[in-house]
């Protein structure tokens, strides 16, 4: 976490957390949403539509930002921590998109660099890859090289996992939006 959040946490410690204004796609790709995107739908799952899923960033100091600052809280909501405010994310799959290297390497969409420690598929023939991180999907233009390290030893054979159990195995929160609107 930046420095700068963290003093700016300490002056202002009760700045109240912001829900469904932030989401995160499937390719590692952030998207601000409105009052007005948000009242067209979720992010993603049943009922989610183009108009529901926001304005995709594109500002790469502020992706950066965030990036720099993104983690889970106790319950398994992934949060950008925005100074003071902690803004909860909208997950459209996993709270991590992985990028594959020519090496077998791991990256996340925010840059960190992760250790495959299990390989799932779901129905859909989605790469999931459990890491030191945490769960995340396989970007699909890497799935070829995850492929590739599987077939070649380096990386755990993949288990079936159906996609409907993925976030209560990994013990995260697709949309701490929708649970916060349950309890």
């Amino acid at each position: 976490m930046d420095d700068m959040v963290k003093a700016a946490l300490a002056k202002w410690p009760n700045v109240p957390d912001c829900y469904g204004w932030l989401g995160l796609d499937a390719r590692g790709q952030w998207f601000m949403r409105d009052d007005r995107t948000q009242a067209a739908g979720p992010f993603a799952g049943a009922g989610a539509s183009p108009q529901s899923k926001g304005s995709l960033l594109r500002h790469d100091k502020l992706i950066d930002f965030i990036g720099r600052n993104y983690e889970a809280d106790a319950q398994g909501q992934w949060f950008f921590q925005n100074g003071p405010q902690r803004v909860y994310v909208e997950l459209e799959h996993t709270p991590w998109v992985w990028r594959v290297d020519d090496e077998g390497r791991l990256q996340s969409h925010t840059g960190r660099p992760a250790l495959p420690q299990a390989v799932f598929v779901d129905e859909a023939g989605h790469v999931l890859i459990a890491t030191d991180l945490g769960p995340g999907l396989v970007h699909t233009q890497d799935v070829w090289r995850a492929a590739e390290q599987i077939e070649q030893g380096r990386w755990p054979e993949p288990s079936e996992l159906p996609a409907a159990e993925l976030a209560t195995r990994f013990g995260f929160v697709p949309s701490p939006a929708a649970a916060r609107q349950s309890t």
